[in-house]
């Protein structure tokens, strides 16, 4: 995956190794809230949440001998901003495996920023029924919150700048496991 136009990566905040421990621990912390994990679903965001949730419900399988049922959700429709992405905007397929009523749904996102994202996936999620909880797990919680959403689990929280960018890449989207930090680069331009 391709830097960001016009930025540069001006710190690795995960690196593989590093994105593998917080997501084993990210995983235990799941089954040691939920008794085993046996009532848990994990739903991943598209796109980069799907690997999330993929990765951990490996984890939960090594750890528990059973491995969580794994949905994914596209939240384009629900975005509070669709206006504004597209004329026509590109839906990708969502699945939520089985009846969520009576589980514990742990939605998957790479970041957590504003909220909007949690925002519009919760209500996607209603569409397939009223689940016991909703949790959320997301790798890198960097701040800036605009709505009153906060993560269960998190693999790893850093300060940003509203101007900077989180670029996550996993290997089955982006042929690379890795955490960035991108900004402007230094003399072209200011956050303030």
């Amino acid at each position: 995956m391709s830097a960001v136009v016009g930025l540069e990566v001006k710190s690795v905040l995960l690196d593989s190794d590093r994105m593998r421990r917080a997501i084993r621990r990210m995983a235990g912390e799941v089954v040691e809230r939920n008794s085993g994990g046996r009532d848990v679903v994990l739903v991943g965001v598209v796109t980069r949440g799907v690997p999330l949730a993929e990765a951990l419900a490996r984890e939960i399988e090594q750890m528990e001998g059973h491995s969580p049922p794994l949905g994914q959700l596209d939240i384009t429709l629900y975005r509070d901003d669709l206006s504004t992405i597209a004329p026509q905007p590109v839906v990708k397929a969502s699945h939520v495996p089985g009846s969520i009523e009576d589980k514990i749904l742990v939605l998957c996102d790479d970041v957590l920023f504003t909220g909007r994202t949690v925002r519009a996936a919760l209500d996607a999620l209603m569409d397939y029924g009223r689940p016991r909880a909703v949790e959320l797990a997301v790798l890198v919680d960097r701040g800036h919150r605009e709505l009153p959403i906060q993560a269960d689990f998190v693999g790893e929280r850093v300060r940003t700048r509203s101007s900077e960018v989180v670029r996550v890449a996993f290997e089955q989207t982006d042929g690379e496991e890795i955490v960035e930090l991108l900004g402007v680069p230094a003399g072209g331009g200011s956050d303030t």
